[in-house]
């Protein structure tokens, strides 16, 4: 089974910078996403960002531009940088993987999550 274990997340104040990482323990198959999400009190989990097996990427439409997400191979590590904070970027987020509409119901299998916390 997968092991997700995320990083990085810490408080931080408004207009700062974010690089959250996750280590995937094993080899992802092939036709695999990966994805991260994002949890906060008394909403739904958001899908923040992903990646697909071709290495294309694609954003949650309230990201503006705001969020990268990219892999280290060698490292099997997912990372999500996060410019410009602002206070709703606050929540925990979960890195995930899985098939297409796993990720895209936001039910693909995630790690313990890392807790962001934006502030003035």
């Amino acid at each position: 089974q997968v092991q997700l274990r995320e990083s990085g997340g810490e408080s931080a104040q408004i207009g700062g910078s974010l690089r959250l990482s996750c280590v995937i323990s094993e080899y992802i198959r092939s036709q695999y996403c990966m994805a991260w999400f994002r949890q906060t009190p008394g909403r739904a989990r958001q899908g923040v960002a992903s990646m697909d097996s071709d290495g294309d990427n694609y954003y949650g439409d309230f990201v503006e531009g705001r969020f990268v997400v990219s892999q280290d191979k060698t490292k099997n590590t997912l990372y999500l940088e996060i410019n410009n904070l602002k206070p709703e970027d606050s929540g925990v987020y979960y890195c995930a993987t899985g098939d297409i509409v796993q990720v895209i119901t936001t039910e693909a299998p995630v790690g313990q999550g890392t807790q962001v916390t934006v502030s003035s």
